[in-house]
């Protein structure tokens, strides 16, 4: 299974990017999707979630100006990001707990995508 993540890039604060991320592979369902950001000497954070049944859930920093929204027929998770801070800027990670049968899931991650937010 691989997650593949696109859409990063260089904005300009205030600006919006959409991330897009599809799980390809050996599926039979996929359940949670969710990006996370990562910052050079910090933890990866949580920055969205949504459920197979599109629950959606937001760290604060992210309420109001990003949504995450998804294509269960196409596999794919989707962020957009408006209003966009230097303060955002960041890898972004896709992530997916993806189900091989009915018995067994496992959590995955995507490669990656830069964004970066200049003043």
């Amino acid at each position: 299974v691989q997650l593949q993540a696109s859409g990063g890039g260089l904005v300009q604060a205030g600006g919006s990017l959409t991330l897009s991320c599809t799980a390809s592979g050996d599926i039979f369902r996929v359940n949670s999707m969710a990006w996370y950001r990562q910052t050079p000497g910090k933890q990866r954070e949580l920055v969205a979630a949504i459920t197979s049944g599109g629950v959606t859930d937001y760290a604060e920093s992210a309420k109001g100006r990003f949504a995450i929204t998804r294509d269960n027929a196409k596999k794919s998770v989707y962020l957009r990001m408006d209003s966009l801070k230097p303060e955002d800027t960041a890898v972004y990670y896709c992530y997916g707990e993806i189900m091989h049968s009915k018995n067994y899931q496992y959590e995955y991650w995507g490669q990656g995508t830069q964004v970066t937010v200049s003043s």
